[in-house]
């Protein structure tokens, strides 16, 4: 069987960063909001916004 990865209160593994980081290189203009549960971020939602001249 798998490992059970239990995770503590505060913690984020070096994957998410990876992707939070990811998403940062990805936009120009925009958001990035993480969606904090009991300490835990649970999701990472991106907002870009496309600048029309």
């Amino acid at each position: 069987m798998g490992e059970k990865v239990v995770k503590k209160k505060n913690q984020i593994s070096e994957q998410h960063i990876k992707k939070i980081l990811q998403s940062l290189k990805s936009i120009n203009y925009g958001s990035i909001t993480l969606v904090i549960q009991d300490g835990i971020v649970i999701q990472v939602e991106t907002k870009e916004k496309i600048r029309l001249k």
